[in-house]
């Protein structure tokens, strides 16, 4: 009995601690729920695939993610809402910024809609209106979220070069996407390519 006593009262004191924690760093933590399909002029798309363009590259350069959570969520959304109201852009339509702003929604949303979205991405890389790197790297992410291994070795996990499917032969596959070497790639990450 005096032990549970004990415990418990360690129990509230932590639960407290943490409590505080969060409260104190409330504004470093977003929930940014579901991708929902938003409203959209397919008229302007043009400006709301550039503000998203920049959007993701700010973003990223600031490497604090949770920080824009919501803005990220709100460029996924803008993606996908336009595919679904306006149909997926060509170039004909938009520019390459624009499609590559389309490509960058898509890869930093969630598994689900990468890959619901990944026919797309491959019908534009075969038209000429995507490039063959961009369907490289989600190819590979999508593979790694599936546990299997990946083909143009352009995902780690944990530091480490993510598995990857036959490594000899890895950078024949990288030249066809347009890719580097998986050497000079991994060296970006201080990682030496072992392919054994």
């Amino acid at each position: 009995m005096k032990n549970e006593k004990i415990f418990l009262s360690i129990l509230i004191v932590f639960i407290l601690i943490i409590s505080i924690f969060l409260y104190m760093n409330r504004d470093k933590f977003a929930y940014v729920g579901s991708v929902d399909i938003i409203e959209v002029d397919c008229s302007k798309k043009r400006e709301i695939l550039s503000e998203v363009y920049e959007s993701d590259l700010r973003i990223r350069k600031s490497n604090e993610l949770i920080k824009y959570a919501k803005e990220d969520h709100r460029n996924q959304e803008l993606v996908i809402s336009i595919i679904e109201k306006c149909g997926m852009p060509t170039l004909n339509e938009v520019t390459q910024k624009h499609m590559t702003a389309i490509w960058l929604g898509l890869q930093h949303t969630n598994k689900k809609y990468r890959k619901k979205y990944f026919p797309l991405v491959e019908k534009a890389v075969e038209n000429g209106d995507l490039y063959k790197e961009q369907y490289a790297l989600m190819k590979d992410r999508i593979l790694m979220e599936e546990g299997k291994p990946q083909i143009y070795g352009s995902q780690l996990k944990d530091g480490k070069l993510y598995k990857l499917e036959n490594p000899e032969t890895v950078n024949e596959r990288r030249k066809k996407m347009g890719m580097g070497t998986i050497e000079d790639y991994l060296s970006n990450f201080n990682i030496q390519f072992n392919p054994n």
